[in-house]
C-alpha cells in the first residue's frame, strides 16, 4: 500500500475513535467506583460456645423468682454451666440491659455428635432460638413473654413476671398460653432432651448482630463457678443460690434458694487449721465434690488441757446447782 493512503487509513480511524475514547473519558470522571458492600452480621458465639461435655446437664430446679429491682432490667434465667469440677448452677438473675431495644437470649446444652454442646446466650433485637428449654418466667421455650420493649422503656407481663409495683410502674397483663410441655430438661436432643428445632424467625433472629452478656454477667458467672456450694454435687441438684435479685450479688435480700435445697451458706469463707486438709484437698479427693472441713473436736480429737480442766471443774458442781439452772432455763 503506498505510503499515502497508508496515513489517510490511520487517520481515519483515530477519528472514528476519538468520540468512543472522549465518552470513556467522560464516564470515567462522571462515575465513581462504588464502595464495597459492608460485611454480613456476624452472630455472636462467646468462647464457651467450644465446652462440650459427654454427661447430660442436671435438671433444672425449681425456684420462685425475685421481684424486679430496678425498673428497666431484664430477667436471664439460671442455667447449669461445666467446669473440670463438673457442672455447676449460674444463678438466674436480673441484668440491666446494654442498650435500649435488645432482649437476652439465653444459652443451651445442645446434643450434637454424642457429647453436650453449649450454646452461649447473647443480646440482640429479637430473641433467637435456645434449644426449646422451658427455663420458666417467660422463657417457655420459644421467644420471650415477660415483657416487651415500647420505644425506649421496658414493660413488664406481671402474668409471669415477679414485680413489685411501687419500683416498676410499666407493667400489663398479658395470659401466655405455653404449648412446650412443661418439665425440668435442661438440654436439647439427645436421650429425654427436648425435641425442637429453631423456627424461621429464629433462623432469622440468629444472623442479626448480637451483643455478648455484660462485663456484670461474666462476673456473675465466674463468682458462681468459685462457690463449690453451687457444684451439682455438692447441692445434688438443688442449690442453695437459685436465683438473685442483682447479677454478682450472692449475698443478702433478694437470693433465692431451689425447692429443698438447704439455707446458702454464709458469706465468710471456712477457715482451716493446720490440721485441716485445704478446699483443694478435698476437692480432689472427692471428685470436685466440695465438703466443709470437719473440726477437730467434730473428727473426734482430744481437746486442748485448759478445756479439759474446766469440763471437770464442771463435773464437780453439785447436781442440785445444775437442777436450778435447767429448772431457770425454761
Amino acid at each position: 500500500m503506498p505510503q499515502k493512503d497508508r496515513q489517510h487509513m490511520t487517520k481515519s480511524i483515530s477519528a472514528s475513535f476519538l468520540p468512543a475514547l472522549v465518552l470513556l473519558g467522560g464516564c470515567v470522571a462522571e462515575v465513581g467506583v462504588p464502595a464495597p458492600p459492608p460485611p454480613p452480621p456476624v452472630a455472636y458465639v462467646a468462647p464457651a460456645a467450644a465446652v462440650t461435655v459427654e454427661v447430660a446437664p442436671p435438671a433444672l430446679p425449681v425456684y420462685v423468682q425475685p421481684a424486679c429491682p430496678v425498673a428497666g432490667y431484664i430477667w436471664t434465667p439460671g442455667y447449669w454451666a461445666w467446669a473440670p469440677a463438673g457442672y455447676y448452677w449460674v444463678p438466674g438473675t436480673w441484668v440491666q440491659p446494654p442498650q435500649f431495644g435488645v432482649l437476652w437470649t439465653p444459652g443451651y446444652w445442645g446434643f450434637v455428635g454424642g457429647v453436650y454442646l453449649w450454646h452461649a446466650g447473647y443480646w440482640g433485637p429479637h430473641v433467637g432460638f435456645y434449644g426449646g428449654v422451658n427455663y420458666g418466667f417467660g422463657y417457655g421455650g420459644v421467644g420471650y413473654a415477660g415483657g416487651r420493649w415500647v420505644g425506649n422503656s421496658f414493660a413488664y407481663n406481671r402474668a409471669v413476671t415477679n414485680v413489685n409495683v411501687t419500683v416498676v410502674h410499666n407493667t400489663y397483663d398479658e395470659t401466655v398460653i405455653n404449648n412446650v410441655t412443661i418439665n425440668r430438661v435442661s438440654y436439647n436432643g439427645g436421650p429425654g432432651g427436648v425435641a425442637a428445632a429453631p423456627t424461621q424467625q429464629e433462623r432469622m433472629a440468629a444472623q442479626e448482630r448480637h451483643i455478648p452478656p455484660t462485663s456484670l454477667q461474666q462476673q456473675h458467672v465466674q463468682q458462681a463457678a468459685a462457690n463449690p456450694a453451687l457444684f451439682a454435687k455438692a447441692n445434688g441438684g438443688r442449690p442453695a443460690i437459685a436465683a438473685t435479685a442483682r447479677p454478682a450479688v450472692f449475698n443478702g435480700a433478694g437470693v433465692v434458694r431451689a425447692r429443698g435445697a438447704t439455707a446458702a451458706p454464709p458469706a465468710q469463707a471456712h477457715t482451716f487449721d493446720r490440721t485441716t486438709p485445704s478446699a483443694n484437698q478435698y476437692q480432689a479427693r472427692n471428685n470436685g465434690a466440695y465438703q466443709p472441713p470437719r473440726h477437730n473436736a467434730q473428727a473426734g480429737a482430744r481437746p486442748p488441757k485448759k478445756q479439759q480442766a474446766k469440763q471437770k471443774q464442771k463435773q464437780k458442781k453439785p447436781a442440785n446447782k445444775n437442777r436450778e439452772q435447767g429448772a431457770g432455763s425454761h
